[in-house]
């Protein structure tokens, strides 16, 4: 298992800390130019991370698509999509090692605090360095 370094983590400590967000039913860290997942933790038979990821970078795209063509000056903080039993969570990775990244978090709703989650998921963005 890998440490933190200082107040930095690497990949695999990330997706383990997403994992122990109150109602996690998985994560990954995905690259948006691509849709690959670079790292996949937890996800099943009725959760396909690999899917998930491949879908979600299309979210990210058109977002940022829509930003564009209303000239903002902005960047996303995250995206939170919320279904009839889950949210998902989608944050870009802001750090100079993780530009181009987003992580993707899906969270059972009837076990999830959605405002802790959104804290817990920032801070793991600031500090993964992958």
């Amino acid at each position: 298992m890998h440490a933190k370094k200082g107040n930095r983590m690497d990949m695999d400590t990330a997706l383990k800390d997403a994992m122990t967000i109150e109602g996690a039913l998985g994560v990954a860290i995905v690259d948006y130019s691509s849709g690959m997942a670079l790292g996949i933790l937890g996800g099943g038979k009725d959760l396909d991370l690999s899917v998930a990821a491949a879908g979600n970078t299309d979210v990210v795209r058109a977002k940022m698509r829509a930003m564009e063509m209303l000239n903002l000056q902005d960047s996303i903080e995250d995206i939170l999509i919320t279904l009839g039993n889950q949210y998902h969570m989608i944050r870009p990775i802001t750090g100079h090692t993780g530009r181009g990244l987003f992580i993707y978090l899906a969270l059972l709703k009837s076990r999830s605090n959605l405002a802790m989650a959104r804290h817990q998921l920032r801070k793991i963005e600031e500090e993964v360095e992958v």
